[in-house]
């Protein structure tokens, strides 16, 4: 069976019983993961152009694709044709993780037993699931759950009414209060009139020295992970959906909302309300002005401002006709 922290597989599965209409091929399919994730017994999928590096450099054993796509994939990736990419990413991705569609309540949850957690400082009401791992000198507040299988670091402050489920913190991490870390994403398929869940089974992961403000909503990867990086620090009420990576030394003000799969580079700015659209790349050194609304890469030590987001400059000539 194969493994993943936070959710049982039902794997392996022969790629002839996942795909019926391949009926020759028995190849033994043991996981799903990303391209750059994928090895030899892994599926992997792959939907947009903008994928095209990681196709090419993929080690994964199969790939559902589309047509327009299949010849960027390397000769050693058995390649699945299909109309939906992301459909037959989410009917796979419920065979193999058929309780990751929704978050079910954990059951496991109880009051801590302070002898297991040694160095731990609880509030009231405070609920942790079944092997949770908590580090030494770390605080955490009143009516927080921490749901089965977390890890939390040391010398960390994890606030009040928190939710934690899904995710690795690592240490000297802030929490403050009411911030819900791990849930699932909003990731839907549109069908015949239908909306149609993608399962999540990635993890949210907090790196050393990050503090994440009040209200803020962190949700986990779908298929792989969701990761703040090291210094990084976000003001109250920011949202990053499914699978955003924050680089290092980054500051985000209030209420900026990230669509699923972009990534920051390191040291970028955010002002308050910014918005920025999904599967985007945002260079180093980049600063984005309040209430700016990016739907383009930004690349390197570059400043942007205003609805869609330009150059500063571009910006100002604006504004001043």
């Amino acid at each position: 069976m194969s493994k993943n922290f936070f959710f049982e597989s039902k794997g392996p599965f022969k790629l002839n019983i996942l795909f019926p209409n391949h009926p020759t091929s028995k190849i033994r399919i043991k996981d799903i993961k990303t391209l750059d994730k994928a090895s030899k017994s892994d599926l992997s999928f792959f939907d947009s152009i903008n994928y095209k590096d990681l196709a090419k450099n993929t080690k994964a054993g199969c790939c559902i694709t589309k047509e327009n796509l299949k010849n960027y994939l390397p000769k050693t990736c058995e390649v699945i044709i299909v109309k939906s990419v992301l459909f037959e990413l989410a009917r796979i991705t419920y065979k193999f993780y058929p309780f990751a569609d929704i978050d079910y309540p954990d059951n496991s949850l109880k009051k801590p037993n302070n002898t297991k957690f040694p160095g731990v400082k609880f509030g009231n009401n405070v609920l942790i699931g079944k092997n949770v791992k908590i580090g030494k000198s770390t605080t955490i507040g009143s009516n927080t759950i921490i749901e089965q299988n977390v890890i939390v670091g040391k010398n960390c402050i994890i606030g009040s009414q928190i939710m934690i489920k899904n995710s690795f913190i690592g240490d000297n991490v802030v929490i403050q209060d009411g911030a819900k870390i791990g849930l699932k994403g909003f990731g839907f398929i549109p069908l015949k009139g239908k909306n149609f869940r993608i399962p999540h089974i990635g993890k949210t992961i907090i790196e050393d020295n990050v503090e994440i403000g009040a209200s803020c909503t962190i949700d986990r990867g779908s298929i792989g992970d969701t990761i703040i990086g090291k210094n990084t620090f976000l003001d109250n009420q920011v949202h990053m959906a499914h699978n955003v990576k924050v680089g290092e030394n980054c500051m985000i003000a209030g209420q900026v909302g990230f669509a699923g799969s972009s990534t920051l580079g390191n040291n970028v700015s955010i002002g308050g309300q910014a918005g920025i659209s999904g599967h985007l790349k945002i260079g180093n050194n980049v600063k984005i002005g309040g209430g700016s609304g990016v739907v383009k890469d930004i690349p390197d030590d570059t400043i942007v401002m205003g609805y869609p987001a330009v150059p500063l400059k571009e910006f100002l000539k604006k504004k001043l006709k």
